[in-house]
């Protein structure tokens, strides 16, 4: 088990180091055993029981749409990533595709979403991206009319669906039309099984996981579906993915810590010219640089999800950093593992390989690297002008 001193940060409460105890003997008792297996869909629905079973999901669909604490999701996705990726991406996408429930919708619809979710017996998705908008969501062509007073029909694509094809309940993100760009969005809740929903494409990516591309075909679903108010869609999104973003550095840091782990123990045992591979110095080097990695990606996203916390009604900023920084930091630890093992570290079955190829995707999703740069230059500038104001 790594060094679990940070826990006695002050970011952290006595629940917290409670909480991680927790998640960390679930994981070490089934995690691994859990994820294994060729059928990605199948590891996932039983990763998501069992999660749900041991009663973990509570973090991530909290009781009666209660209060997301973000530090709480961040132990278990850093904890769940260490053991196995897919147990980190169950969890995650229970929160990520029940979030805004938990935070737009009606008690309605939280009452027929979220009890059935936080037992693991549901899976959700949160369907935002398209062909032509990942990044850029003002740009989304998915449109949702009126089809009279109570209902809207949905048309459009949708692809880079985590969850997607599995029967999931989608999060779906539509333009209605109130105002141009991003004002004009709205979201809605669409069952797996709506009447014009079908899934185009099962995508194969480079860490196996459940995603797909879906197709909506005048999907007609009731207003009561919407999650908060017409026109407030990105506002919904943000809000979910605020929360979220902090919780992919964590999922990073998970992975970078697993690497840090397996580089250690390879340094200490690989024999190399009479000596072990540590007595090099650009081994010692290498292994610095990537606690310094882990350490300060752990600062940054901890740091974040305390703010969240405390009571920030935006961390934009705080969450950009983190998941920046850990993404990033988590691929050149993972790299610098890969390295020290040499033939191994490429080894289809190692884990080194199989945390270079987990660790990739997390640079890309929920807001790419070179977007956080934008947010994270954008509140510096708006810092800088409102001193000189």
């Amino acid at each position: 088990m790594p060094d679990r001193s940070f826990l006695d940060w002050p970011f952290f409460e006595p629940r917290h180091r409670d909480w991680a105890a927790e998640v960390e003997a679930w994981a070490a008792a089934h995690a691994e055993d859990l994820a294994a297996g060729q059928d990605v869909d199948a590891a996932t629905i039983r990763l998501t029981r069992a999660l749900g079973e041991a009663g973990l999901l509570r973090a991530a669909v909290p009781e009666d749409g209660g209060r997301l604490d973000v530090r709480t999701l961040c132990l278990a996705r850093e904890i769940l990533a260490r053991h196995a990726g897919l147990a980190d991406f169950a969890f995650a996408m229970a929160g990520l595709g029940t979030g805004a429930v938990t935070l737009f919708g009606t008690e309605a619809l939280r009452r027929r979403v979220l009890p059935a979710a936080r037992r693991g017996e549901a899976l959700a998705a949160f369907a935002l991206s398209e062909p032509e908008a990942g990044s850029d969501v003002a740009a989304l062509a998915t449109v949702a009319e009126r089809d009279g007073n109570a209902h809207w029909r949905i048309s459009g694509t949708k692809t880079w669906i985590s969850n997607g094809g599995i029967d999931a309940t989608y999060v779906v993100f539509a333009r209605t039309g109130e105002a141009p760009g991003a004002k004009g969005l709205s979201a809605f809740l669409v069952p797996a099984d709506a009447p014009g929903l079908s899934v185009v494409e099962r995508l194969e990516i480079t860490a196996p996981h459940p995603i797909a591309t879906l197709r909506f075909e005048g999907v007609r679903v009731p207003a009561e579906a919407m999650l908060g108010r017409t026109g407030e869609g990105f506002k919904v999104a943000m809000a979910t993915l605020d929360l979220f973003r902090t919780t992919v550095g964590a999922a990073a840091l998970g992975f970078a810590r697993r690497a840090l782990g397996l580089s250690l123990d390879r340094a200490a045992s690989r024999k190399l010219f009479g000596a072990t591979l540590f007595d090099q110095q650009m081994t010692q080097a290498a292994l610095a640089d990537s606690v310094a990695d882990v350490e300060a990606a752990a600062l940054l996203v901890y740091r974040a999800a305390w703010l969240k916390d405390s009571g920030a009604e935006r961390i934009t900023r705080e969450a950009s950093l983190a998941k920046l920084f850990a993404t990033e930091a988590a691929q050149r630890v993972v790299d610098r593992c890969v390295q020290l093992h040499g033939g191994l570290g490429v080894t289809r079955g190692h884990k080194a390989e199989e945390l270079y190829r987990e660790v990739r995707a997390l640079r890309v999703y929920e807001g790419a690297s070179e977007i956080q740069r934008v947010i994270i230059a954008r509140a510096a500038l708006a810092t800088v002008v409102r001193a000189q104001a």
